[in-house]
């Protein structure tokens, strides 16, 4: 028997959410049944008010509602510091550390040619722009550990080279409590490779 046609249609909605396979839509689509309408319709409001309120920083490109993000409005940051990270993701898992207290430049990607992403897809020429305009003495480059992060962090290097003091690139390595026999041959290479004096 074939599920009612707004049924249907709501797996194959939620089917299209990254991660989720027709089995996780369809429990979330049941559930979604029985919620009470009230309930159901609030979720589909949330839905909506992100999309019209949700927009991007105009300086970091980070997610705000606002012309400026949280982050670019404080002024308890230090703005000679700026990483350089490929997602709004990215970013706040860094932000989780309560480490960093320097700024932002989300890329929104990753340089991929087999994707067709090329660097003009990104938002990597406000990040020239930016630092013509601002005092930033320092560029973390923090992009993901992958093939198209690692292309990413040696293009920007390269572009940025002469227009910043100096340029930096986050260390990848051995997570804290992992065991080195689980780890792969170019995590350790890297852990090595980034390794510091005591």
């Amino acid at each position: 028997m074939d599920y009612p046609e707004s049924l249907t249609r709501l797996i194959e909605e939620f089917a299209r959410l990254p991660g989720v396979g027709r089995k996780s839509a369809t429990k979330m689509a049941f559930s979604m049944i029985d919620m009470r309408k009230e309930e159901a319709m609030e979720i589909a409001k949330a839905i909506v008010e992100m999309k019209n309120k949700l927009g991007l920083c105009k300086r970091c490109h980070h997610l705000s509602e606002h012309a400026l993000c949280s982050i670019c409005q404080s002024d308890r940051r230090d703005t000679s510091l700026l990483c350089v990270v490929d997602t709004p993701r990215d970013l706040l898992a860094i932000e989780r550390t309560r480490e960093y207290k320097g700024l932002y430049h989300v890329l929104h990607g990753r340089i991929s040619p087999l994707e067709g992403i090329r660097p003009k897809d990104l938002f990597i020429e406000d990040l020239v722009e930016r630092l013509e305009a601002e005092p930033i003495e320092e560029v973390i480059l923090a992009n993901s550990p992958t093939l198209e992060g690692e292309s990413t962090a040696i293009y920007l290097s390269k572009l940025l080279e002469g227009k910043v003091p100096r340029i930096t690139r986050i260390a990848h390595g051995v997570p804290i409590g992992g065991d080195l026999e689980f780890a792969d041959e170019m995590t350790l290479f890297k852990a090595i490779e980034g390794r510091k004096s005591l």
